[in-house]
């Protein structure tokens, strides 16, 4: 099954109303990142064992591992998790930054290191988490 594909299953997969948030979140990511690679990851390992939600990733990062080996990741994700949707931003070392730069703008949402969770979009200040996405979508690791 080809990429785009995949996340319209998965989105279409969600309960109302978080595949109507999901699928406008996709398009406000698309917007904000038009040019960028799409990525689905089902969660599972390479032995077929669950590790994760599912996610839909968008644009490309490096992920350097101690060992000195590389690996290409999305930079952007989405998530459904139980209680509403995740937002992932990678590449940040400073756990503590998305939180001191977006959070207090944000509106009712947890954030802890890269990972912004929250209920529902109307939750949220939609234009904050699109500037957050769109700002740090196009940087490099932050020290």
């Amino acid at each position: 099954m080809e990429i785009q594909e995949q996340i319209k299953a998965y989105i279409d997969s969600q309960p109302e109303p978080k595949q109507g948030e999901m699928q406008a979140l996709h398009q406000l990511i698309l917007q904000a990142f038009p040019a960028c690679k799409l990525w689905f990851f089902d969660g599972k390992n390479s032995e077929n064992k669950t590790v994760s939600n599912p996610n839909i990733g968008y644009g490309m990062h490096t992920i350097k591992y101690a060992n000195g080996k590389t690996n290409e990741w999305f930079k952007i994700g989405i998530s459904a998790n139980t209680t509403g949707i995740s937002v992932y931003i990678l590449g940040i070392e400073d756990k503590k930054y998305i939180a001191q730069t977006y959070g207090q703008k944000l509106g009712k949402a947890s954030i802890s290191g890269y990972c912004i969770k929250f209920k529902s979009l109307k939750d949220i200040n939609v234009d904050v988490l699109v500037e957050a996405i769109s700002t740090e979508a196009h940087q490099t690791a932050k020290p």
